[in-house]
């Protein structure tokens, strides 16, 4: 090769290593979050310990976590994040037409919803399975005792067709009672409309410690019949907010696996030598340009909610109201599947 061709080949690499290492473009979510100061985040209309707000309006959960740490992440300020609640009929809608930038809102990652309805799913933040809750005067032991029963449950979600694809495939004719608003559901349940109430493990918890008037009452049947990962969702095409969402999330299991808490962020970001906690803080790499962010986007976040694993403590583990074992959702070095990309 000719030493024109060696020079005109070297400004071509040269060129694309550019290209490759250039930080994000702001795509228009980010560029709109910025402008307005505020994230705007679809959340449950009242599911306690995923989101759920007080007699004050202050919003609480690890799905209203999940918005804090984007926003502490985006504009440096957990606080600054606009609550929308929205029930399973409504929630896609809300997202699809950008009353919302995202929803964080116990919702089950499918393939239909991922490549039908315009969004784009993100991070896996709890690993739940549907079950059935039951009064323990009923007797009842096992799901597959429920045959020719009365079940209570919402429309519009997951919970709906795989109780109806569970009865099929164990000839049980469970008979759904169909209701549009979770309040209906649990209220039916339990004034005896149904002998049980089926959705996501965690919910028939936080029904049962927030609803029912003696929580001992009533049990959780052993059987989970069906996968449900749940985690935040954005609208598709803006990859760059994607990437936040996903990567804040990502990133606070990292933290976690590091040992990074919100006590300590601020001592490891000066203090610490271990490359992989340099590259989370940005004390030895600034991984916040590849996202269009500053270099301690994950460290305000980490201060702002915990890692991942005081988030799921302090709303849903076993020191809560809901006392939920951490279960699959341990790190993956743990027991769990937990799993994320390195930070790198």
């Amino acid at each position: 090769m000719s030493i024109n061709k060696l020079k005109t080949l070297a400004t071509v690499v040269a060129a694309l290593g550019a290209v490759w290492a250039a930080p994000a473009f702001a795509g228009k979510t980010l560029d709109a979050v910025k402008a307005r100061g505020q994230v705007v985040c679809g959340v449950n209309t009242g599911l306690a310990g995923f989101s759920a707000a007080d007699s004050n309006g202050k919003w609480t959960g690890l799905d209203v976590d999940v918005c804090r740490a984007v926003a502490a992440a985006v504009l440096g300020d957990g606080e600054k994040v606009k609550y929308v609640p929205l029930n399973a009929q409504a929630r896609f809608t809300a997202l699809q037409s950008g009353e919302v930038d995202i929803l964080s809102r116990n919702t089950t990652f499918t393939l239909t919803r991922d490549a039908s309805l315009g969004l784009s799913q993100t991070a896996v933040t709890y690993y739940d399975g549907q079950g059935f809750m039951v009064p323990v005067k009923s007797k009842l032991k096992s799901a597959k005792q429920l045959k020719g029963q009365t079940v209570c449950v919402q429309s519009g979600t997951t919970t709906e067709k795989n109780l109806t694809d569970y009865s099929k495939a164990n000839g049980l004719n469970i008979k759904p009672i169909v209701f549009e608003k979770l309040e209906a559901a649990e209220g039916a349940y339990f004034s005896g409309r149904c002998v049980a109430y089926t959705t996501d493990a965690s919910g028939l918890a936080s029904t049962r410690n927030k609803v029912a008037k003696n929580p001992a009452d009533h049990m959780i049947l052993p059987e989970l019949i069906s996968k449900e990962p749940l985690g935040p969702m954005v609208r598709r095409g803006d990859d760059e907010w994607t990437a936040i969402v996903k990567w804040t999330v990502y990133g606070l299991l990292e933290a976690e696996e590091a040992g990074v808490t919100a006590a300590n962020v601020d001592d490891l970001k000066t203090s610490s030598q271990d490359p992989v906690i340099g590259r989370l803080l940005g004390s030895k790499e600034d991984t916040g340009k590849l996202l269009g962010l500053d270099k301690e986007w994950l460290a305000r976040a980490v201060k702002t909610t915990g890692n991942y694993g005081e988030i799921f403590e302090r709303n849903v583990g076993p020191k809560s109201a809901l006392q939920l074992p951490r279960g699959l959702n341990n790190l993956w070095n743990k027991g769990g599947v937990q799993y994320a990309p390195p930070v790198r």
